[in-house]
This record gives structure tokens, sequence and C-alpha cells, in this order.
């Protein structure tokens, strides 16, 4: 009997150390161009844990522009505050430019969403319940993941903050399109990576909030992809806050713009996504 408790206890993950970093491809990852870090996109496990698991998974994509990542602040910050919440994320590190173009950065974010629910015993989550969240570029290649998928790769929930939607006229971010496909991209590819063209009665529930004094990525890239939710008939919540800058990931200082962290728990919830 002792030695069969030994050997459950052995199998649970380890709730007290560091999360656990993985490669996020078996072998080397598909148009890898070599062998340094870079070269190898990962996902980072902070599973939930206690009686309020809720059995939902959250793959968090930071931003930084398809040229950087921001993994503290839209990364780990984030991940512990799902955690709290009873829900596990898993903070994706996908490869970028100008090193890799498309659909590089969007098969990594497939392939975080296979391979959690493909996983998902292992991982303690429910395989109905994975969905991915992105800031800045980072939800942009979300938002991407969310309106180009298969049956295999299709996120159940999409949550954005501040996000990179659209790739053609006044309110694109420039710096996430030289990084993810180069000087004088084909303009058929441009249309095709603006999602806010691409929703369907398909694309998954959505949560979405920005600012607007967001100079970075203006809050009209939020609202256009809501407004083709809205038109498509997929439920859908946006909140653009009067003040902050871009980039302030969960900013709980912030009394106004703070209570976006509230907002979104109150819409999983609504959603049944968490525990209680």
């Amino acid at each position: 009997m002792l030695a069969g408790i030994g050997a459950l206890c052995a199998q649970q993950p380890d709730r007290t150390g560091e999360p656990r970093t993985m490669p996020l491809w078996e072998n080397s990852a598909p148009g890898a161009l070599g062998n340094e870090d870079t070269d190898k996109p990962t996902l980072t496990f902070y599973p939930a844990y206690g009686r309020g698991t809720s059995g939902t998974a959250v793959i968090v994509c930071p931003g930084g522009g398809y040229s950087g990542l921001a993994m503290n602040h839209e990364g780990r910050q984030v991940a512990n505050w799902f955690n709290a919440l009873g829900v596990t994320a898993f903070v994706l590190k996908y490869r970028l430019g100008p090193r890799y173009h498309h659909p590089i950065e969007l098969g990594d974010a497939q392939q975080a969403i296979r391979k959690v629910r493909a996983q998902a015993k292992d991982f303690g989550v429910s395989p109905d319940r994975v969905g991915i969240m992105g800031f800045s570029a980072g939800g942009h290649l979300a938002s991407t993941a969310a309106t180009h998928f298969d049956s295999t790769s299709r996120p159940d929930f999409l949550i954005l903050g501040y996000p990179v939607i659209t790739f053609t006229g006044p309110f694109a971010h420039k710096g996430s399109v030289k990084s993810l496909l180069g000087e004088n991209p084909d303009p058929k590819v441009l249309d095709e990576l603006s999602n806010e063209l691409h929703v369907t009665a398909q694309t998954p529930p959505t949560f979405l909030f920005h600012t607007s004094a967001d100079t970075g990525v203006p809050a009209e890239n939020s609202v256009a992809f809501y407004l083709a939710l809205h038109k498509a008939g997929v439920p859908a919540e946006l909140h653009v806050f009067e003040k902050g800058p871009h980039g302030v990931g969960l900013d709980l200082a912030d009394p106004a713009l703070g209570e976006w962290p509230t907002l979104l728990a109150k819409w999983l919830r609504g959603r049944g996504l968490l525990a209680n």
C-alpha cells in the first residue's frame, strides 16, 4: 500500500519548485535555422493546484513586436495570476523575426495548442478548455491562431490585451509587420494576416481590452476585431479604458486600468471556465 502511494506521489508535478520548461516540438522544430536558444521554441508550464483548480488551460503569448518577448510582465506574472484563479498556464516562447518569418510563428502557436490538448491528462487540464491569450504582437499571434486553424488547433477561447490585429491601413503596427514578413511583403499576405478580415462564426469567444491612450498599437485594432466578432455572432466582450500606455501587463497598481484582470476573471467565470 505504501509503495503504491509513493508511486502515485512520484507522478505528481512538483508544486513548490520552479516552473518546468519543455521543448515545444519533440524533435527539431520545423523550419529551424540553427541550434541556438532562439531556434528552440518552448512552453513553460505553470500548473494550477489546490481545491479550486478548474481544468482550464491558457497558453500565454507575450508581446514584443515579433522581435522580442516580454516574458516577465506579459508572461510569468500573468501565468501566476491565472494560477491564483485555479487556471493552469503555459507561457509560449515562440520564434521571432527577422530570423523567422510567417508562417513559423503561427506554426509554433498551433503546436502549443495541439501539445496542451494532446497531453491534457498529464497536465491536469481538460482538452476542451484550452484557450490562448496574447499581448500586443503576441495578441496578433493569438488572434491569428484563433482565425487560422484546423480541427486540432482551434482554441476554445481567446483573450487579447492591446493586440495588434490589422496589417493594413493606418492602424497597422509597422514594426510587427516588418519583423514577421520582412521588407515589401505581398499585399495578399498582409490581407491574410489582417485578422479582423478572417473572423467567422467558428472563431472562439473572445475577451479584449485596450486603452484610448495607446499610441503604440491604436485601440482601433481591438475595436475592428470586436466588430467583426459581433457581426459573426461570436460571443465577445471589449473594454477600452481612457488612460494607460501600451504594454502595461497586469498593471494592478492603476485603480482604473488595473481592473481589467478582475473583468477577465468575471468573464471566465461567466463562461464556466473557473471552478467557482
